[in-house]
């Protein structure tokens, strides 16, 4: 399925190009195909209440009131009635289309499978619609369809064969059966409407009207078409006396018919059943047969003039549909990674981008961490900054304050600050962190280095970063007494409830949430094996093993082993060496029953990551922290 969702996707993001080429990505069809099929919807709505309002429904008076409508008023009737044919074409094409490109994107997955579920039934209802359609001008094409029909329905147990024995005779088919099939289709459309605006609910902001100018130009096709090649009734009025020879089909509606003509009736229901219940199983294939609950994402998103806010997103789903469904303003035109409109910078944290327009985004944006909101989908919780975003929804951050009440030196470039909050000490969870807002409302984010039950102060490791501007300011200009401001708790690594091995990778700073993490466990008395490896250049870098050491003296569960990538001889060091990622594999070569905590520089997470998930770590078992080590903000300690 992967290759043929491969192929599909190459298809569909080469026609897109093209597409954006010609019209622009705004007026791109492809990006308003549900859109599209609500208009043509009410095309076919409003053209179907002209006919009807013309229509005889007694089945003597049927196919004289179409002729009269077709011929008598061609100039409205006339153009209608194959409007309404051409429309209702254009609507399977455009709902098929959008199932496939929903398909081959992957667009039906975890929250999605509602969306899907709901499509493939519109699908049905809207052929059982057309089907229906084709049975009122009474025709000889609508007697091949109705004795089709009912033939194939016939087959079913419950009926029998009860059903045919209407169209034995010429005048089996009586005005009260007629007239049923003439309100069955009123109220299958009235159906096909619910169940459109059932499959949009879970869609936030779903657009159920196209761009002006897709809807002239829509209107101006099917009128072209319904003039160059007006739709008529075929081979004069429906006569049961004899069989029908010879039709013109419609394939949009009518392909399965041939079908029922040459095969059993058994095989085709086989056909049709089996394929819808294909279709519908989708979501759920192939099976992934993984433990444990679906993770939230936190998404913390930065505006102008210091506003904030924080999101919870759902697995799977994009910053976009996040934002938006949580009521949040964020901008965005096409919603499909090709206007570039909803362009974001990922300050941090990781996201993996579904397929999208290399013009919309440049390598070389993506490389400065620029992101698209529409295709970006958070892989840990992450934080964003949109230019121009002021709006907020109630999850909006408050600003709190606190003053330092001690600076620290750990190290040559490390520094313990703790900061003494205004008001009620914030109640968080060990693993979660702070954000720092700078006097321009710039953030920089840190890591709670102590234990919950620690909380009438707030210790941060601040590592000195070269050209920095507030770990900078903290060695340089800070001293005790000085206001800061902040936002938090913030996050969502956390220590899972289980009964797993525990290995904690921590890069540097990295150790300031596993420091929270373990002690918050060892106050708790969790009896669960915890290892930590702490990896870090120099041995001067170890900034807090001794407290470590202590740790592992005093709790036989745990153990600690330090790392070091770059020693120097006058380190006289004895110890691991190499990258931690790789000494821990070394360790545990089969990561399989273990949880694995990672907790460091981006470069060492993405690193990390798929070196575990490629070893047998389980992706539910797998939990990450990533920061940016640079001049700007970063996570669990810049």
């Amino acid at each position: 399925m992967k290759q043929l969702q491969g192929l599909l996707q190459w298809a569909f993001m080469q026609a897109e190009a093209l597409f954006n080429r010609a019209f622009g990505d705004r007026l791109n069809p492809l990006y308003h195909l549900g859109a599209m099929s609500f208009f043509l919807f009410w095309v076919v709505g409003a053209s179907g209440l002209y006919l009807y309002a013309f229509f005889e429904t007694g089945v003597a008076q049927a196919y004289s009131s179409v002729q009269a409508l077709t011929h008598g008023q061609w100039f409205a009737g006339g153009i209608l009635r194959s409007v309404h044919r051409y429309a209702s074409d254009a609507m399977v094409i455009t709902m098929l289309v959008h199932l496939l490109r929903h398909f081959a994107f992957g667009h039906y997955r975890g929250f999605r499978w509602f969306s899907w579920f709901t499509g493939v039934a519109l699908i049905w209802l809207v052929y059982a619609s057309g089907i229906n359609g084709y049975m009122l001008p009474w025709d000889r094409l609508a007697q091949f369809v109705i004795v089709g029909s009912f033939e194939w329905l016939d087959w079913l147990p419950s009926f029998g064969g009860t059903l045919m024995r209407n169209f034995i005779y010429a005048g089996s088919v009586g005005d009260r059966f007629f007239s049923l099939l003439s309100f069955v289709h009123i109220g299958l459309p009235l159906l096909v409407l619910l169940l459109m605006w059932v499959h949009v609910q879970r869609v936030p902001k779903a657009r159920t009207t196209p761009p002006r100018p897709i809807v002239w130009s829509l209107l101006a096709t099917l009128l072209a078409l319904s003039l160059a090649q007006p739709v008529g009734s075929q081979g004069g009025a429906a006569d049961l006396g004899s069989a029908v020879t010879s039709v013109q089909l419609d394939w949009f509606y009518l392909a399965l018919f041939p079908l029922i003509n040459a095969w059993p009736m058994g095989q085709v229901w086989a056909l049709a059943l089996g394929g819808t219940a294909l279709l519908l199983l989708v979501p759920w294939l192939p099976p992934k047969f993984r433990r444990g609950t679906r993770r939230e994402r936190l998404v913390v998103v930065h505006g102008a003039a210091g506003a904030a806010t924080q999101l919870h997103l759902r697995e799977g789903e994009t910053l976009l549909e996040g934002g938006l469904r949580q009521g949040l303003a964020l901008p965005y035109e096409c919603r499909n990674g090709g206007c570039g409109k909803c362009l974001c910078s990922v300050e941090h944290g990781r996201v993996e981008h579904l397929p999208y327009q290399r013009s919309a985004l440049p390598d070389a944006l993506k490389a400065r961490g620029k992101a698209l909101m529409c295709c970006a989908v958070p892989v840990e919780d992450v934080v964003i900054e949109v230019e121009g975003l002021v709006a907020a929804p109630a999850g909006a951050l408050e600003l709190r304050t606190g003053r330092v009440v001690s600076l620290e030196r750990l190290s040559a470039d490390v520094m313990r600050v703790l900061v003494a909050p205004d008001g009620v000490p914030p109640a968080f969870t060990a693993g979660q962190y702070i954000n720092i807002v700078l006097e321009d409302g710039q953030r920089r984010a840190f890591s709670f280095a102590n234990p919950p039950h620690e909380r009438d102060h707030i210790e941060l490791h601040v590592r000195r970063i070269p050209g920095g501007r507030f770990t900078g300011h903290v060695f340089d200009a800070m001293k005790v007494g000085d206001p800061l401001r902040f936002e938090g708790p913030l996050g969502s690594f956390r220590l899972q409830d289980s009964s797993k091995p525990i290995l904690f990778i921590a890069g540097a700073t990295g150790f300031a949430p596993v420091k929270s993490i373990l002690e918050d466990a060892f106050h708790r008395g969790l009896q669960r094996p915890m290892r930590l490896y702490w990896g870090v250049r120099r041995r001067a870098d170890l900034y807090m093993l001794e407290a470590a050491q202590q740790w592992q003296r005093e709790h036989p569960n745990f153990e600690v082993i330090p790392v070091l990538s770059e020693p120097h001889p006058e380190d006289h060091w004895t110890g691991r060496t190499g990258l931690v990622h790789e000494v821990m594999l070394a360790d545990h070569g089969d990561l399989t029953g273990f949880e694995v905590y990672v907790c460091g520089s981006l470069k060492m997470v993405e690193t990390a990551v798929p070196a575990f998930l490629a070893h047998g770590l389980g992706e539910e078992a797998c939990f990450s922290d990533a920061f940016l080590p640079s001049a700007g903000p970063r996570l669990a300690g810049a």
